[in-house]
This record gives C-alpha cells, structure tokens and sequence, in this order.
C-alpha cells in the first residue's frame, strides 16, 4: 500500500471524493494484481475467519502451559451483569475468547498480530449483533481498520518485539476504534481522531509476556484493548479531536517504542514477566518437547 501518512490519505479521499475504505479498496487489488472480487474475498474470508475464532471457542480447553483457557466462559457467563453494561460485557467476553483461542492453538486472524488477535473481533461481532450490520458494511469497515493499521506499520510498527505491546494491543486498539467511526457513520477525519485517540492511550504499553509466552498479560490486555477502541470511537463521534495530530501520535509511539529497553520488548526479561511469580511460571514451564 502507498499511504505513508493520515494526512495524505484524507486529502487523497477529499481530492477523489472517495472514502477510505474505497482507496485501500482499490490500491490492495491493483497492488496484488488480481481482480476487485478477489480482493473482496479475501477481506470477506478475514470476517468469517474472524466469527470462526469466536463460534469455535471452548471454555473447556487450556493451552500448554495450562496459563489460559475457561475466562472467555466466565466473562460470558457474567456479560449481562457488567458494571458497564451487556454490550461492553459481549466486548470483553469477546476479546477474551479469541485471544484465548489463539493460545489454544486455534485458528485466528492476526489483526493486526496473534498476540492482539481478540480486538477487532471483539468490537466488531457485538456491535453487528446489536445493529444487525449488512455484510457489506463490515467488509468496508474492516478495510478501513486496514488503512489505518498500514500506515502504523509504516511509520512505526506493529510488533511487541519491535516497539512493545503498545505497538501490538495500541494498534490493533487503533485499527478497531477507525472501523468502529466508520460503521457508525462518522467521516475519515473522525476516525483519524479515534485512531489517535486509542493509540495514545496505550502509549508506552511494555510487552512483557510470562514465560515468554502470548498468555499472560497478553489476553488480558486485548479486553484493554478493546474497550479503549469503543471509547476513542465514541469521543470521536460526539466531535472531540486529539489536539496531537494523528500522524504525530503514531511517530511518537515509533519513539517510546524505539527508546524502550530490551527487557521491555517480548524478552520476557523485564515488567511482570520479571516478578517474583512470573520467575516462578518460568522456571516451572514444562519445556516444548515434555507437552
């Protein structure tokens, strides 16, 4: 994709009288060289892929090292008594669900990482259950968390081990909080707002995985992630910008990221993987060949 900055692509989609989801649209098919359908297949298959991930969760199965599993069960057993109310509840039960499934080896889509896997999914499938959203609609609006996640990736990055988890869980937060704007009507520059909005909140996120696995904090921290997406979403609509313009906050988040120490960086060397009982967890982790 050619969109190096926030600012281009809306001026591009203000010059072509397109939206966002149209430009990365069209510049995914003639960058692949294959055909419109293919492209939109493609995306389509994400979609599904995504329901999948969430449909084919067992509350009963754990992962290897025995860290994950059964929490995406209770927190949708709990969802209608949320504090915050049944759809955060679908959200959170959500986000728990699929990055538990990804643990458990299940098939996921990596959105824009495994490790921050249940964000997406976790917006999107209540918030078509509440609407009853067209098909069509949620394949615009997963093209536009695309535009958004490209340009991150471009300017920054995505991985825990390049720029922490605030790279992982902030930009996948990021992506889902652009679609969110996007499905509720909002314009492109709205959900340029909610983009910023949702990455500067994890700004400075550590990736600190125990034991060096994608379990702990990782799952956890997708609920996080989530829940920031539908609050950037929500800021942006009611007409609140970031006083940091979007393209600012993703640099700054390549300069937290690039100023992080090691151990900070999916080492599994520092931050909760270095606590006394994160030693412990690692210390006692049945090596690959004994599971």
């Amino acid at each position: 994709m050619g969109f190096v900055s926030v600012k281009e692509m809306l001026e591009l989609s203000n010059e072509k009288q397109k939206e966002i989801w149209e430009l990365v649209y069209e510049d995914d098919y003639n960058e692949r060289n294959v055909s419109r359908q293919n492209s939109w297949e493609k995306m389509r298959g994400m979609w599904y892929a995504m329901k999948a991930s969430s449909e084919n969760y067992d509350g009963k199965i754990r992962s290897h090292s025995g860290l994950s599993g059964g929490n995406g069960l209770k927190m949708r057993e709990y969802g209608e008594k949320c504090i915050s109310g049944s759809f955060m509840g679908s959200v959170m039960a959500e986000a728990i669900s699929v990055a538990e499934s990804n643990a458990c080896m299940k098939c996921i889509v990596a959105a824009p990482t495994a490790g921050s896997c249940g964000v997406l999914p976790a917006v999107l499938i209540p918030y078509v259950k509440k609407y009853n959203t067209e098909e069509d609609k949620i394949i615009k609006g997963l093209y536009t968390s695309a535009a958004f996640g490209q340009i991150i990736a471009q300017r920054a990055f995505i991985a825990g081990a390049a720029g922490g988890c605030q790279a992982e869980i902030g930009s996948a937060s990021a992506m889902a909080a652009a679609m969110l704007v996007y499905l509720q009507g909002g314009s492109g520059e709205q959900s340029a707002n909610a983009m910023a909005f949702a990455l500067k909140s994890l700004l400075g996120l550590v990736c600190d995985p125990v034991a060096g696995l994608v379990e702990v904090p990782c799952v956890k921290r997708n609920v996080i992630g989530a829940v920031n997406a539908v609050t950037s979403a929500d800021m942006a609509m009611a007409g609140i910008k970031s006083v940091i313009p979007p393209d600012e906050v993703i640099d700054a988040m390549r300069e937290v990221g690039l100023s992080m120490p090691a151990a900070l960086r999916e080492t599994g060397e520092g931050g909760l993987a270095a606590t006394p009982t994160g030693v412990r967890i690692a210390e006692n982790m049945p090596k690959l060949g004994d599971m």
